[in-house]
């Protein structure tokens, strides 16, 4: 009996989640939920039917967890506490300060409905927010620090695109080398926003368009670029196809710890993606199994990856657990 899941939304996450389903014998793909007209998405699996998210408004698809692949900053929130009164449901909100508040609107909803709402899984939030976890709680004397990249930015690509005389771009965050070795070395660096980032843009412009004058608006952004040392390269459309066509992201989690005096240990966990929304979406279907379980257990409510244990992220069963990876 196959996990029957269904996607909301069908961007680049929802198509990461596809191909995930795709790689787990344990489950199918039911159906792609869209605000667009269905008709007019064509999908990469064969069979599978496109509805209207209206229908899953009436709570009688018959799917065993939903998950939704839409944006945190308008529509997780109102989205996952909507469809966590319906179905177990499972999302990726990636705002960190407001966790607490989707938190509290999730568990609300999905307790009255006796089903399971899983927030904020993917690589960060989630991977790396169990391995801060993990370190700190094995050193309890230590400090996290966590780099990002080198990767695309989606937000702050899309921000850029948003200036005047700008056709398109993409935008990567990079570790400051210096920082990371300082980090690995045991040396606990109080470490700036500047210093532990750079940020490179790759633009194309509209034709006339002003550089000098897109390069200062880029530089001087408040809350994306003007805490970074921002360096930015005009290209043309056909390089921008060719060298940054793809979604590469990745990035460690690194903290540094002492037993007793002198005595420092360092963990690291680092991720390097090809494709930063199909690992995410391939975080998603994991956890998205442990939902499914966990209700059949008879649990509900809000759960984070904080809650859920390893066991039930995977297709292998206890016994198969213990004896090849324990």
């Amino acid at each position: 009996m196959k996990i029957k899941i269904g996607i909301l939304g069908y961007g680049n996450l929802g198509k990461g989640v596809e191909a995930a389903i795709k790689k787990n014998d344990d489950m199918s793909l039911t159906a792609v939920y869209t605000r667009r007209a269905p008709e007019s998405l064509k999908i990469a699996s064969k069979g599978v039917e496109v509805k209207s998210i209206d229908v899953l408004a009436q709570g009688k698809e018959d799917i065993d967890v939903l998950i939704i692949c839409s944006g945190s900053a308008t529509d997780l929130p109102e989205q996952t506490p909507k469809f966590a009164s319906l179905y177990n449901v499972i999302d990726s909100f990636d705002t960190h300060a407001r966790i607490p508040e989707q938190y509290a609107a999730v568990d609300k909803a999905a307790k009255a409905s006796g089903k399971v709402g899983i927030i904020s899984c993917g690589w960060d939030p989630g991977m790396f927010s169990l391995n801060r976890v993990y370190a700190s709680s094995v050193l309890p004397d230590g400090k996290a620090y966590t780099f990002w990249g080198k990767g695309v930015s989606q937000g702050h690509s899309d921000a850029v695109r948003r200036i005047e005389g700008v056709k398109d771009c993409r935008q990567y965050t990079i570790p400051v080398p210096a920082a990371l070795e300082s980090v690995r070395n045991g040396e606990n660096p109080e470490l700036t926003t500047r210093q532990k980032h750079t940020r490179e843009c790759f633009v194309v412009a509209e034709d006339g368009a002003d550089k000098s004058k897109i390069e200062e608006e880029i530089k001087t952004m408040p809350n994306y670029f003007a805490d970074y040392d921002t360096t930015v390269h005009f290209i043309s459309e056909e390089e921008m196809k060719k060298d940054h066509s793809g979604l590469p992201h990745g990035g460690a989690v690194l903290y540094s710890g002492e037993t007793s005096e002198g005595t420092n240990h360092i963990i690291e966990y680092s991720l390097k993606l090809d494709s930063n929304p199909e690992f995410t979406g391939s975080v998603l279907v994991a956890f998205a199994r442990a939902a499914y379980r966990l209700n059949k257990e008879g649990a509900s409510g809000a759960k984070t990856v904080f809650d859920i244990a390893p066991a039930y992220l995977s297709a292998l069963s206890g016994e198969e657990l213990r004896k090849n990876l324990l």
